[in-house]
């Protein structure tokens, strides 16, 4: 796998100090958790969409500059 994707050692670290703290977690906990989760994804990826949209011009009036 690149490399560049791949977990860097302190992301792993947090990584497992996550998994241990849900393992503790009530059933209704990680509901939260994972729809929060959920939202915090589809937030960071219209970011992303944004940032892509603005860097090379799509739906902007620069595109014709």
């Amino acid at each position: 796998m690149n490399q560049s994707v791949e977990l860097s050692l302190e992301q792993k670290f947090k990584q497992r100090r996550f998994a241990d703290r849900v393992k503790t977690l009530s059933k209704e906990e990680i509901e939260q958790l994972s729809i929060e989760l959920y939202k915090q994804m589809m937030l960071k990826e219209n970011m992303y969409k944004a940032l892509v949209k603005e860097e090379w011009g799509i739906g902007s009036d620069r595109m014709f500059s």
